[in-house]
């Protein structure tokens, strides 16, 4: 490289350049082979040892992930206007994508969204996800928390500049990765604008109303993922008995009520869940053909198969059965016992449904790659003696981008399949 650059110089192992050069971009610490004096959360320079460039990127000094790189372009200078060209690239991606795809007569789909997904929109260690005139906000790395002043404002700008107003941000920044990175949680209104009431806000997604807390709820406030996973739910929901489980505040379930269920029995661990989901169902006019259940599915599920009463009082016989489960692993090293739990719970499901019914699954952590999640249910099935008719195999909404080379960024897989 022939032209100065203003970053510290960091040299990085062989190995670690050929993972940056697949599109992978974390260094981590047992790849750095030598670092010049920098700041925590500075912008610094990666060479090979043979000293060609690599990148760019942000440098954590107490995270295992050394450096998130921000470019690969020589030509870049990390600074506000770097930012906000990210900022416009991360709206525009999703007014390309989900602009056009509304539903008839509802809301715009780029009316709650993920705005920027971490490193699938070269922004490391930052979520934002916009809920009407809301953003919320979670940042994860010591670069991105010193960044947030300029990330924000070029965010704001970024949405005003297509007619979008946003009146808050809330930033929930309480996660337990922060501590990897040797920082303190938090949560709260940024105090760059004016802060609101409540954390307690209406919106809007595929035509139904939702009342959240973007203050207690988990992530930030919703799982705007599922979105359009939530409406192939609904296409075949018509007349059919639902069962939603781990239905958080009620999206699957609503909008199996909203596509002519003729009845949905939502059931979560969390109380305030529940409440939340009662009230959207009110919220909605759908209450009249919904009902709510706080329980453990791991342990409901098989209640209901053991006791036909119990089934007919909770609303069953069903023949769609929703499957939307926490991460049951988020290491590596959990994955053998997380197969296991899919396995149970899809088994569990399937010794519910008739021949005919509709289940619909799914798994949202990145080390239940694909193939596990779909060796597991074959498992389930192979179990229960049943076999299964795909009818679709979907993944997380294109809000929130799979960045090839990474593939950290591809953590939901979502199937809807027939007993046959």
């Amino acid at each position: 490289m022939k032209q100065a650059r203003p970053y510290p110089r960091v040299t990085i192992t062989r190995k670690a350049a050929r993972s940056l050069a697949g599109g992978h971009p974390w260094v981590f610490e047992g790849e750095v082979l030598d670092a010049e004096s920098a700041d925590n959360g500075d912008v610094v320079d990666l060479f090979e040892e043979n000293g060609t460039w690599q990148g760019a990127g942000l440098l954590s000094q107490e995270s295992k992930i050394r450096v998130r790189i921000v470019t690969r372009n020589a030509n870049d200078r990390v600074d506000e206007a770097f930012w906000r060209r990210r900022a416009t690239w991360a709206w525009q991606h999703r007014r390309a994508v989900m602009g056009g795809r509304a539903l008839p007569g509802a809301e715009p789909d780029t009316n709650c969204c993920r705005v920027v997904f971490s490193e699938a929109d070269g922004m490391p260690g930052l979520v934002a996800d916009r809920y009407e005139n809301v953003l919320v906000t979670q940042v994860g790395t010591v670069g991105m928390e010193r960044l947030r002043p300029v990330v924000y404002a070029a965010l704001l700008d970024a949405l005003a500049a297509d007619g979008e107003k946003i009146d808050a941000i809330y930033e929930r920044n309480d996660g337990p990765s922060r501590a990897k990175e040797g920082l303190a949680q938090y949560k709260g209104w940024w105090d760059g604008l004016p802060a609101p009431k409540t954390p307690r806000i209406m919106v809007r997604e595929n035509g139904l109303s939702f009342d959240l807390d973007i203050e207690n709820s988990q992530k930030t406030g919703f799982f705007l993922d599922q979105k359009y996973n939530r409406r192939a739910v609904r296409e075949i929901a018509t007349g059919r008995r639902v069962l939603d489980c781990f239905c958080h505040v009620g999206p699957f379930g609503l909008n199996a009520a909203a596509g002519g269920a003729a009845y949905v029995r939502c059931v979560d661990v969390s109380q305030t869940a529940i409440g939340l989901a009662r009230e959207n169902a009110r919220l909605n006019g759908l209450d009249a053909t919904m009902g709510f259940s706080c329980a453990n599915v791991l342990d409901y599920l098989p209640e209901l198969r053991a006791d036909r009463s119990r089934l007919c009082e909770e609303g069953g016989p069903f023949d769609l059965i929703v499957l939307d489960p926490p991460a049951f692993t988020k290491s590596r090293g959990t994955v053998a016992g997380a197969a296991r739990g899919y396995r149970e719970i899809n088994y569990e499901a399937l010794r519910l449904l008739p021949r005919g019914g509709y289940l619909a699954t799914c798994s949202c952590s990145h080390f239940m790659t694909r193939d596990l999640l779909a060796k597991a249910i074959a498992e389930a099935a192979h179990q229960a003696n049943v076999q299964l008719k795909q009818v679709e195999e979907r993944q997380q909404a294109p809000d929130h981008p799979i960045l090839w080379g990474f593939p950290e960024s591809h953590y939901l897989d979502f199937f809807i399949f027939q007993v046959v």
